[in-house]
């Protein structure tokens, strides 16, 4: 799903990120992250629309769920195979959830495992957003200045994310920003490839078909969270959701991750990559 900017979970403004934190969720949104887990599970659906076009190729549906009270829309799809030249799965969205959930980047919504209508499939919360990143783009608007260095440290994360878990499709319909300018990850249905294409080379470096996107500056506690990284931790972390050769893969973009790193520690210094 593309570009999703409508009423659900709330995302509640502050003036400005953590120097210690790496989350785009807030601390008060990341304690609710059960709740939601729960709700996306178990609440009961009182509104449905299916969604489709050149932004919803995997035609998911936008739910509207209800429980204790409580009323929010999610987006569910249960996509699995090839689907107009590119592999889907719905798996691959609670893997990428749950990654990120145990990174401590916190850019990914809450997204669960839901059977609708017989099928199993994916179940994320719909993301309140100012804009997305095309929006920005098209208007020519500014990142304010007290954000641009917190912004920009974001996309560096978002980039060394989607290296790790070789999301092909990000683009700017899926990089969605809030009013206060975090940056919050969606749609990862075209995510851990296993193919040489994707355990070669990394996705945004110097060589990024765009012009360079570089991993620029990363979290000390994130890169070593990467560096013990091991198949049984990633096996626990994200369950049935990938297979063996899914994990390896991850495995060996994360030594890419790493010798790029150093590399670049070695032409710049540690403290211009590392904080």
């Amino acid at each position: 799903m593309k570009k999703r900017l409508i009423i659900c979970f709330a995302l509640i403004t502050i003036l400005g990120f953590s120097f210690v934190s790496i989350a785009q969720f807030t601390p008060e949104e990341i304690a609710e992250r059960a709740k939601w887990e729960d709700f996306l599970q178990n609440a009961e659906v009182v509104g449905k629309v299916q969604l489709g076009g050149r932004e919803a190729v995997t035609q998911p549906w936008r739910l509207t769920l209800e429980k204790d009270g409580i009323k929010n829309d999610a987006l569910w799809k249960d996509a699995e195979g090839r689907m107009k030249g590119y592999i889907e799965n719905w798996r691959w969205e609670i893997a990428a959830y749950r990654l990120d959930k145990y990174l401590g980047l916190n850019m990914v919504p809450p997204t669960a495992e839901r059977r609708f209508q017989g099928n199993r499939g994916s179940c994320q919360i719909w993301v309140t957003a100012e804009m997305d990143l095309r929006k920005k783009a098209r208007e020519n608007i500014k990142v304010p200045s007290y954000k641009v260095f917190y912004f920009n440290r974001a996309t560096y994360l978002h980039r060394a994310f989607d290296n790790l878990i070789a999301n092909e499709d990000r683009h700017q319909g899926n990089i969605l920003i809030t009013k206060d300018w975090r940056l919050i990850l969606i749609d990862h249905s075209r995510s851990f490839r296993t193919s040489k294409k994707f355990t070669d080379k990394l996705l945004y470096d110097e060589k990024h078909k765009e012009g360079p996107k570089l991993m620029k500056e990363l979290p000390r506690v994130f890169v070593e969270k990467l560096k013990v990284l091991n198949f049984e931790i990633i096996k626990d972390v994200v369950g049935e959701y990938l297979t063996d050769k899914e994990i390896e893969a991850i495995l060996v973009r994360r030594d890419l991750i790493l010798k790029w790193l150093d590399d670049r520690i070695k032409k710049v210094g540690e403290d211009k990559v590392l904080y």
